[in-house]
């Protein structure tokens, strides 16, 4: 069978869903079918074209191809006779994201009027599709608020888990994956003016935009933080990342309302480090338990710079949540060979 993993790219941006949209490929390769990767240039600013990035998607037509599996907005409206839908997430900003406030689709008329297009378009769709997968709890709920649609929920698997073996822990919080605002580095930067012991900060991947990361360096160098954070910002290999997250004391993750638990958590768990992370960090709080996992702060450098320093301070606990994240992680049995049976049902 020929089938055609369809999703949307920011050019030389790349994340968990690009991650996700690239092994996913792999799998279906190693599993004896004919997989190819379609990747649509996609830019959400000006608000005003994304109507026209929707048409596009909505005119391509597909030749040659015996199944689809779409992913991202718009990409996923691309039209297919058999199509199976697996959403890492809608474009939020025409929902939730705009009830926050949070949304680059201002309350106007014409904003008005592109919210509704896109959720109508959305409806329909999904209603279209053979089979409807969200990548979490999160993103089902969503669906079924906004949409008044029901998916099933497929959580993705960890891609490597072979690389993240855990080890000794050296004297350092780790914060890997893309750095961007909605990842929120910023904070735990922050938090470190507030840690009172001497615990280390290491921030590292690849930057969304050249104006975060010379945010990052800012904070880093206005509070005098350069002994105790460090700032490695590009596309890491796999192998140096790996030894990253092997080697810290626990991994940090704050981002803003996260759609799903997010590799930073699976990575973590599966090298038997507890994840510290904030109270509105979404998704990834269906596994990162506080005191049984990890620790969960408010959303503020002060609170969470004492996290980090109950993280330092107590090796037993944070041993102990790390093992018992990697058991948690490990009894929820989600593999890419049940992954891909419930694909192509």
């Amino acid at each position: 069978m020929k089938i055609l993993v369809v999703t949307n790219m920011a050019p030389f941006v790349w994340g968990g869903a690009e991650e996700l949209a690239a092994n996913l490929v792999t799998r279906l390769e190693a599993t004896g079918q004919e997989a190819e990767l379609l990747r649509i240039p996609f830019k959400w600013d000006p608000y005003e074209r994304l109507l026209e990035e929707m048409l596009l998607c909505r005119s391509m037509r597909l030749v040659n191809v015996d199944r689809v599996i779409a992913m991202k907005f718009p990409a996923y409206l691309i039209p297919h006779s058999r199509k199976t839908m697996w959403i890492p997430h809608q474009y939020r900003q025409a929902y939730d994201l705009f009830d926050s406030g949070h949304s680059n689709i201002p309350p106007s008329p014409r904003g008005d009027e592109i919210r509704r297009i896109i959720r109508e378009t959305d409806i329909s769709c999904f209603q279209s599709a053979e089979r409807l997968f969200g990548v979490s709890q999160v993103i089902a709920d969503r669906m079924r608020k906004y949409n008044g649609i029901d998916c099933e929920v497929l959580m993705p698997p960890l891609n490597d888990p072979e690389r993240f073996t855990g080890g000794e822990a050296s004297f350092y919080i780790f914060a890997g994956g893309r750095v961007s605002e909605g990842k929120r580095q910023h904070l735990l930067i922050e938090a470190m003016r507030y840690s009172k012991t001497n615990i280390n900060l290491v921030v590292a991947g690849p930057p969304e935009n050249s104006d975060y990361a010379h945010r990052l360096e800012d904070i880093v160098t206005r509070n005098n933080l350069q002994s105790r954070v460090t700032l490695d910002l590009r596309f890491l290999p796999r192998e140096t990342y790996a030894q990253y997250v092997n080697a810290a004391r626990a991994v940090a993750y704050a981002p803003l309302d996260e759609d799903s638990v997010g590799y930073v958590t699976m990575e973590a768990f599966q090298a038997h480090k507890p994840v510290v992370s904030v109270s509105d960090s979404g998704g990834l709080l269906q596994i990162v338990i506080d005191k049984m996992t990890g620790l969960i702060s408010p959303p503020t450098p002060e609170q969470l710079g004492e996290a980090f320093d109950r993280i330092a301070s107590s090796t037993k606990d944070a041993i102990a949540w790390g093992h018992a994240g990697h058991d948690l992680w490990k009894d929820m049995k989600i593999t890419w060979t049940d992954t891909i049976n419930r694909l192509l049902q």
